[in-house]
């Protein structure tokens, strides 16, 4: 973990200017926004934490569940986000970001197609359908401190290229390498930086998946890579190149995205990609740091 890093991001963060005046108290929350299928959360409602695990585990502070239709496309369940977002995000109140998988997608495409547009400063207090009420002030953008990302599929998978998954859910289409890395600009995340941690411990799909992975998706995506390749551990054969820690190019010279760093490469390929409803696997190492640091 760079703490020179968080510390940017925290400088850039307290840098939003509102363009009216803000709510009277402030309050930091962190938001969690689960990936693909979504383990039949209820949508809307940010106390169901059942995709990841056991709500009374330390995952931020003012923890919130974001939960999304995790069969359909990105572009259909975003709003989903931005509620969230603007929910919890906006006039005095700050967020730290969790993602896992898909998530990344969801919070990446908010940030770019629309992280730039004014939003409407909400109270903080969600109806069932999850929108909160408005407090007539306006800003541009959200109040982010940093994201997470757990496994991340900003980058697509080539299970989805090889029709590994049910073709009959809509999202996957968007989680094809072409249309996953088409779908917005990955270097625009409105400054917010985008803490990339990839597990290693793949085994059902390795001849399908490029390089090291963890059973789903490979390093290329889960490491920030701009451009798919097979990029693996120090030493391993039979790859393109070494993913390296930090912002710095892979070994063979491929940029990350702006803004994307990884803060946790699994050199022990100890971590597999499925949190099992109980924290597990990256989504662990991700609820450790998000503990230590959001707060």
């Amino acid at each position: 973990m760079s703490t020179s890093l968080r510390a940017a991001a925290l400088a850039i963060a307290v840098s939003t200017t509102l363009l009216a005046a803000p709510e009277a108290s402030a309050t930091n929350y962190t938001l969690w926004i689960h990936g693909k299928n979504g383990g039949g959360t209820q949508r809307g409602n940010y106390a169901d934490f059942s995709n990841w695990g056991p709500s009374t585990v330390s995952a931020g502070v003012n923890k919130k569940a974001v939960n999304w239709d995790g069969r359909q496309k990105i572009s259909v369940e975003n709003f989903r986000i931005r509620d969230a977002l603007d929910c919890y995000c906006t006039g005095t109140n700050w967020c730290y970001v969790a993602v896992h998988s898909a998530g990344n997608l969801q919070i990446g495409y908010a940030l770019s197609l629309h992280g730039g547009s004014t939003r409407s400063v909400r109270n903080a207090v969600p109806n069932s359908s999850g929108v909160c009420g408005t407090t007539g002030a306006t800003q541009v953008g959200w109040n982010i401190k940093w994201v997470d990302v757990a496994s991340g599929a900003g980058g697509g998978s080539e299970l989805a290229d090889n029709g590994e998954w049910a073709t009959s859910d809509p999202i996957v289409g968007d989680l094809t390498t072409s249309t996953a890395r088409g779908m917005y600009n990955h270097n625009t995340t409105r400054s917010k930086w985008f803490y990339m941690f990839a597990a290693a411990k793949g085994t059902a799909y390795s001849g399908i998946l490029s390089g090291q992975d963890d059973e789903a998706v490979a390093y290329h995506s889960t490491g920030g890579v701009s451009v798919k390749g097979g990029f693996c551990n120090p030493g391993d054969w039979f790859c393109d190149g070494t993913l390296t820690t930090g912002t710095a190019a892979t070994s063979n010279g491929k940029a990350k995205w702006s803004y994307h760093t990884v803060s946790f490469r699994d050199d022990g390929e100890n971590h597999d990609h499925y949190q099992n409803g109980n924290w597990e696997n990256i989504v662990g190492v991700v609820r450790a740091d998000v503990a230590a640091y959001a707060y």
